[in-house]
């Protein structure tokens, strides 16, 4: 791409005279211009970008790292324990509801095996893993 003419703008900064704008045509075939501001101490004419805290790779992978560790295993894991204290709560004559959607109440817990009743006047029952126990309904009514 070539580059006739470039033109340069520039206003005096001065307090001296009446300042106005002046114009001139600078006809160059290769010139380029890098400025940097005295302000920002991270410009360089090398075109690095500012290193803050975001700016080591080392550091964003250990920080996507954590996030990932809080969200795959801590969450399910606190879950887990929070559903198998629910089941060691559990006692007879309690109410709940199966992750299928089946509400009973407790007649009998043994170590692999619920059973529930789950029908009154025909005096149905069925047995669920202790996995199966979605909610306690007895506890959070109370």
């Amino acid at each position: 791409m070539e580059m006739d003419n470039i033109w340069i703008l520039a206003q005096a900064e001065s307090g001296e005279g009446p300042s106005g704008i002046s114009s001139e045509p600078v006809s160059t075939e290769e010139t380029t211009a890098t400025t940097t501001t005295a302000a920002d101490p991270n410009a360089s004419g090398g075109g690095s970008p500012p290193q803050g805290i975001f700016g080591n790779p080392l550091l964003m992978i250990g920080l996507m790292l954590v996030v990932m560790y809080l969200f795959l295993f801590r969450g399910p894991r606190k879950k887990q324990q929070q559903h198998k204290q629910m089941v060691q709560d559990l006692q007879k004559n309690d109410k709940v509801r199966t992750i299928g959607g089946i509400i009973g109440t407790i007649v009998d817990i043994k170590d692999d095996e619920i059973t529930l009743k789950v029908d009154e006047s025909n005096n149905t029952k069925i047995k669920v893993t202790p996995s199966a126990i979605g909610t306690n309904l007895s506890k959070d009514n109370k």
